[in-house]
């Protein structure tokens, strides 16, 4: 019966264990996998690709500028009161019911090329929005590598870590043993290797927050749910060159041809410039073209009985009036601005300090890359040579710990001794991987800047 009992209650803490794995994995994700889910889901990208699209119409407008206009009217007037006959010659009073009825059009022959020039303006701002919007995309992807690369970096870090307090862990079960058997050399040698294993188990509890907290930032950067449990595909950060081949300077020109935001700050600069023209044209003469037709009638537009002789009338009909009233005009006119509270002058001169900031923000977009740049160019440089330096160090460091383990063993020397060398060699394995990714991170920025991330 006793035993029956324990094997529910395994059964039931199995279980629940289970259920606990399966509510906490989650999928494995890839590095485009996240990409697209940020793309997706980031707001300013949606804010970007919506302001594209309003640019969109204004070029639409532009050009829809150039044709003419036509505009059609109906009116109908009811009017009552004394009015003359004119075949009595006396007054009465009376109703009267007005229609009209008219067609219209216009369009601009010239007008210093402010519509033409305004089409370009619109058509470059309409570029630059495009280019805002994949630099908006081009931010996410920048967040979202260098978030998962810190994943995969803490991933690292945790497994070095867990591999450092496993060794640890061996080294306190053997002197336990002989603890027991009274072969220990020194009576505080258990006591330092309890503590060193203390300190490698907060050391695996820092590198699974910094873990957790990596995958946190993550998600959010994605702008989901967080899923504890998720996995990351592993990438190639193992094969360090050493050489990007190509200088600062190089990346840099390629980046002025290539790089999202400089292009934005050039359209819309090159924008600004067919905009002070377009503004221009309107302190021209404007020639216009105009015509219309038009027809009326009257419900007491009368004429002669044909054949009566008498000079009765009778009421003219709706079709006839209709008919016979349209009347047809063309023609051209001039508007010659001479002074008009000079506010075509004035916008001449707001569309000139618009050019002149836009013309401040390319100089900076372009002075803020280039800095960019040569701090990637240092960070990947100095990362890889810290790198080096740090393999280094391993080599020594691992050498030296296992003779310092071999005489620990042997009780040569006491465990402060091998503690030091243990945590030296600690300390450099985990300052190569922080270095590694130091260094893939810093190059693949510098793709970034040329337009060619790719894992």
């Amino acid at each position: 019966m006793r035993f029956s009992r324990y094997i529910l209650t395994f059964l039931f803490f199995a279980g629940a264990a289970l259920a606990h794995a399966q509510q906490t994995h989650g999928d494995t994700l890839t590095l485009q996998q996240c990409l697209d889910i940020a793309v997706k889901n980031n707001l300013q990208v949606k804010q970007s690709d919506l302001t594209a699209q309003s640019a969109h119409i204004d070029v639409l407008q532009a050009k829809e500028n150039l044709l003419p206009s036509i505009n059609g009217s109906i009116g109908r007037t009811l009017s009552q009161g004394h009015y003359l006959n004119t075949v009595t010659g006396g007054y009465a009073n009376q109703s009267q019911t007005q229609d009209s009825y008219s067609l219209t059009g216009g369009m601009t022959l010239f007008n210093g090329l402010a519509l033409q020039n305004a089409i370009k303006s619109a058509s470059l701002a309409y570029q630059a929005g495009k280019m805002d919007f994949q630099a908006a995309k081009d931010v996410v992807t920048v967040n979202i590598i260098t978030g998962y690369l810190a994943i995969l970096d803490n991933e690292e870090v945790l497994a070095t870590t867990k591999s450092q307090f496993a060794v640890q862990k061996e080294t306190v079960d053997r002197l336990e043993i002989l603890e027991k058997q009274g072969a220990n050399k020194a009576a505080s040698d258990i006591y330092d290797q309890r503590g060193q294993l203390a300190s490698n188990q907060v050391a695996l509890v820092n590198a699974q927050n910094s873990l957790d907290a990596a995958k946190l930032s993550l998600f959010q950067t994605m702008n989901i749910p967080y899923k504890q449990g998720s996995e990351f595909q592993p990438l190639n950060a193992e094969d360090l060159s050493g050489n990007y081949g190509l200088s600062a300077d190089q990346i840099y020109q390629t980046a002025l041809q290539q790089f999202a935001t400089v292009k934005a700050a050039t359209l819309r600069r090159e924008s600004s410039e067919k905009n002070v023209k377009s503004v221009k044209g309107y302190l021209w003469p404007q020639l216009t073209l105009n015509s219309g037709i038009s027809t009326t009638y009257s419900s007491t537009a009368q004429r002669a009985i044909p054949g009566d002789t008498t000079g009765a009338t009778q009421n003219i009909s709706y079709g006839d009036q209709f008919k016979n009233n349209y009347g047809t005009y063309i023609g051209l006119g001039l508007n010659i601005p001479i002074f008009t509270n000079r506010y075509r002058y004035n916008n001449v001169s707001k569309a000139k300090l618009t050019l002149l900031a836009n013309q401040n923000v390319e100089d900076n977009v372009k002075i803020v890359l280039k800095q960019n740049i040569e701090q990637a160019y240092y960070n990947m440089t100095a990362a890889y040579k810290k790198y080096q330096a740090i393999s280094e160090q391993v080599k020594i460091y691992t050498e030296s710990f296992r003779i310092y383990k071999l005489r620990f063993d042997s009780g040569v020397i006491t465990s402060v001794d091998f503690i030091i060398a243990k945590n030296n060699l600690d300390a450099a394995n985990l300052n190569l991987i922080s270095a590694r990714y130091d260094y893939f991170i810093d190059s693949k920025i510098l793709d970034y800047y040329q337009g060619k991330l790719s894992f």
